[in-house]
Order: C-alpha cells, then structure tokens, then sequence
C-alpha cells in the first residue's frame, strides 16, 4: 500500500468520525457546515482511492502486457530452435537410413 492511500484512509476515517460525533452528540445537522464539509472530504477521498485503484490497475495490466509479450517472444524463438534441431535430426536419421539400406542392397 502506497503512502498516499494511507492518507486517504486516514482522512476517511478522520472525516466519517466528526460525521458521527456531529450527528450524535451536535445539534441539528441542517445548520451546520461541519458536517456537510465532512461529507464532502469523505466522498472525495473514496473518488480519490478508486481512482487511485484503478490506476494500479491499468498499471498491472500493462506489466501483465509486457510480461506475455516477452513470453511470446521467448517462445517462438525456442520453438524455432526446437524445430531447426528436430530438422537437422531428422536429416541425419534419414542419411543413416540411406546408408543402412544401400549396404543392405550390396
């Protein structure tokens, strides 16, 4: 968790319990600004956490991204390698194969 969602957390919380004390143990909540700031700080600071989630999201993603891309690179050129070395395998059975049979014919 980033240093910055610990604040907003923070000022969440800090805002939710003077909503709570105000309501509680204040007066009428129709005259007093106390509580509509606090409300106001509190729904800012959750649009600030989701939109702080979903940038950590989209940033996830894209590693994600990179990470496959990579992977997929990696993996066509070992397949490459794998069918070249298959190839050349296969090229010298079939010359040991020739061989065998011409000896056999002699």
């Amino acid at each position: 968790m980033e240093t910055r969602d610990i604040i907003f957390s923070a000022v969440m919380v800090f805002s939710a319990f003077v909503l709570v004390y105000k309501l509680v143990y204040g007066g009428s909540p129709k005259e007093d600004p106390v509580i509509v700031m606090s409300a106001v700080i509190l729904i800012g600071m959750i649009a600030i956490l989701f939109l702080s989630v979903g940038e950590r999201l989209r940033r996830i993603d894209e590693e994600i991204k990179e990470k496959e891309r990579s992977l997929r690179v990696s993996m066509q050129s070992v397949e490459e390698e794998v069918r070249e070395k298959v190839d050349m395998a296969t090229r010298r059975l079939n010359e040991v194969r020739e061989e065998i049979v011409k000896r056999g014919y002699r």
